[in-house]
This record gives structure tokens, C-alpha cells and sequence, in this order.
């Protein structure tokens, strides 16, 4: 398949440092214009230093592309699949630099967030904005994907799995990253709290699809003023609550994260997994998507849903739950960045 509109694939990612001595310079171009104090990052740091001061993000990405490429291969869809991040190597600017080179005119991009909210989808389009500045590439957008079936499908299948073994009574804990509270009300637009609302339509699908007797949504990794309100509750708080309600096992499902970043194996692999053994509890953590069929699967499903959608407006879009699909191109007002406007891709 050769006549598509655009004539490669871009997956745009966070990025993660792969080296010791990268993990405070990435940390640095991760909280740039915020001012936080180096030894703030050098704290943090050292939940990278655990794991040898290397993210798996990146090698999750590697991963992921060569199991893209070989789908899009299998259903024979002539596509390249190039990769750029935000805030580490390799960088958008760079990519794109080569996609260009390449011959590229015009490519579909998939972002590795599945929510709305200015960090999760405008964030990254005003980076994509900034690194584009002066190529000439097209960018044509693929639309967030929490639910889309295939993702649905990935995370009821690997909760399903994790339940497997688990005693009668389990409590299925689904995990996103906290955002301020502001930022959730502007997610989808202005009062809308598209953020929260997403993910409480995909827990409920999941836990649905996987039979889980009990669910609940929490969130991790909170971070800044203390004086700022962020969604809660904290993952270890809500554990606490859980096992002074007499829950013995749970289930934690990191639903906010297509792969192992450092979220999911400090914030739950590491410091929710030693609550949990603090209070009895059995603790199973459900994998993440990373290249899981029905999520590469997605990938290809949407580039030729997009396609499809610049040909015909009309194009049906895959979706399961009581959710619209998200839009293709955002509204100028959705998920607004709380510093001010930014120019942004759409």
C-alpha cells in the first residue's frame, strides 16, 4: 500500500537518559523554565541511579518501532517509522532534520500518550512546533488513542493475566500520573476535565473486560509546590485505605503508561510494592502495553484511519466505551498551556 497521504511515520516520545552522567542534564531539559533548584534534580536522580542510570523508555521505544515496522510490513504498508523525543536522544529537531534529508515531505505522527492534557498531548505538539521551525515537513497528526480497542484490549488482556492467580477479594488499583488540578479542568478544554474522565472510562473498560470484582483510579508521582492541588489519591495513600478496609491482594495497573518509564518501576515497582509488603498486602503489578499485538496493531489501524479521515471527514473511527474518538486536530482552547500560548502543531 503506496498511495497513502503521507509518506512516513513519526513516533514522538518523552525520551530518557541511557547514561549516568545524562540522567541530570536530561532532568534539566525535562523541568527547563521552572526553576528548580539543581540539587532538587539531583534528588531525583537518584531513582535512575537504582536502576543504573539508565530509563527503559528508550529501549521499550527500539522495541516498539521494530515490532511497528514489522506489522506495517506484514500488512503491507510501505511506511518508514522514524523516532524523536522530547527531551532526550534522539531529539525531534534532529529526526526531523533526517526526514527531511530522507526525501520526506509530509509524515503522520503518533505521540506515546494515550490522554488528554497539556503535558500529554499540547506539550508535545509545541515541541513538534519548535523542532519543525524551518523544514519543509508536513505533520499531520494521529489522534490520542485511550479508546481505541486496541489499546483497551492490550491492558484488559495483560490486567486479565495478572488476575489470573489472584484470591477472591482482589482489588484492581488503576495507576495514572497526577497533573495539578488546574491542568485536569483545561484537559479537552476549558472546564472539561477530559484527563480524569478518560482514564475513569478506561478503568471501568478494563476492569469490565479482565472481571475484576473491585477497581479504583489513583495517581502517582506528584510533584512541585505542595501548596498546589494535584488529582488524588496518591497510590500509597489509597494502598493504606485499601488494606484498613480488610483488602488482603491487589492488582495495580499502571492504565496511564504504554511502557515501563521510570514512573512504573520507581513510583510502583519500587515504593508502591514496599507499602503494599509494609501492610500485608499481596502485590501484582499488570504489565504495560510496550508491544503487545493489539497495541502495534492500533498503530497501523490509526495511520490508516487518519488517512482515511483526510480523504472523508466521514471515515469511521474505532472506538470502544461511551467516549467520542478524540479529535483529530485540537481546538485552539484544549488543554491550554497554563504558562500562555505557545505556538503548537496541530
Amino acid at each position: 500500500m503506496s498511495d497513502l497521504p503521507f509518506d512516513a511515520l513519526l513516533l514522538v516520545s518523552f525520551g530518557g537518559p541511557e547514561r549516568p552522567e545524562d540522567v541530570v542534564p536530561f532532568l534539566e531539559n525535562v523541568t527547563a523554565g521552572r526553576g528548580i533548584p539543581r540539587e532538587r534534580l539531583e534528588e531525583v536522580g537518584e531513582h535512575y541511579f537504582l536502576f543504573g542510570g539508565r530509563s527503559p523508555i528508550n529501549d521499550l521505544n527500539r522495541r516498539l518501532i521494530t515490532a511497528i515496522e514489522s506489522d506495517l510490513a506484514d500488512h503491507d504498508v510501505d511506511l518508514p517509522v522514524y523516532w524523536g523525543n522530547r527531551n532526550w536522544d534522539p531529539y525531534l529537531r534532529a529526526t526531523m532534520e533526517q526526514m527531511v534529508a530522507d526525501g520526506v515531505q509530509r509524515a503522520a505522527y503518533v505521540v506515546t500518550s494515550a490522554y488528554s492534557s497539556y503535558s500529554g498531548c499540547r506539550q508535545y505538539r509545541e515541541n513538534l512546533a519548535a523542532a519543525v521551525d524551518g523544514l519543509d515537513l508536513d505533520l499531520v497528526r494521529v489522534r490520542l488513542y485511550f479508546n481505541h480497542p486496541g489499546f483497551v484490549g492490550a491492558f484488559t488482556d495483560t490486567t486479565r493475566q495478572a488476575l489470573a492467580d489472584a484470591p477472591a477479594g482482589t482489588h484492581v488499583v488503576f495507576v495514572t500520573h497526577s497533573i495539578p488540578d488546574t491542568m485536569n479542568d483545561a484537559s479537552g478544554g476549558p472546564g472539561v476535565g477530559a484527563y480524569r474522565r478518560q482514564h475513569e472510562e478506561v478503568a471501568r473498560l478494563v476492569g469490565e473486560g479482565a472481571g475484576a470484582e473491585a477497581t479504583s483510579l489513583v495517581y502517582c508521582s506528584r510533584s512541585g509546590s505542595p501548596r498546589t492541588p494535584w488529582l488524588e489519591p496518591d497510590v500509597n495513600d489509597h494502598l493504606e485505605a485499601l488494606a484498613a478496609d480488610g483488602v488482603e491482594s491487589v492488582v495495580v495497573v499502571p492504565v496511564g503508561f504504554i511502557s515501563d518509564h521510570m514512573e512504573v518501576i520507581y513510583d510502583l515497582d519500587t515504593e508502591a510494592k514496599a507499602t503494599a509488603e509494609r501492610l500485608g498486602l499481596r502485590f501484582v503489578r499488570a504489565d504495560t502495553p510496550d508491544d503487545h499485538p493489539a497495541f502495534v496493531a492500533m498503530v497501523r489501524e490509526l495511520v490508516l484511519e487518519r488517512a482515511a479521515v483526510l480523504a472523508d471527514d466521514s471515515a469511521p473511527r474505532a472506538v470502544v466505551g461511551s467516549c467520542a474518538p478524540n479529535p483529530e486536530v485540537c481546538a485552539v482552547d484544549c488543554c491550554a498551556n497554563p504558562r500562555g500560548a505557545v505556538a503548537a502543531v496541530r
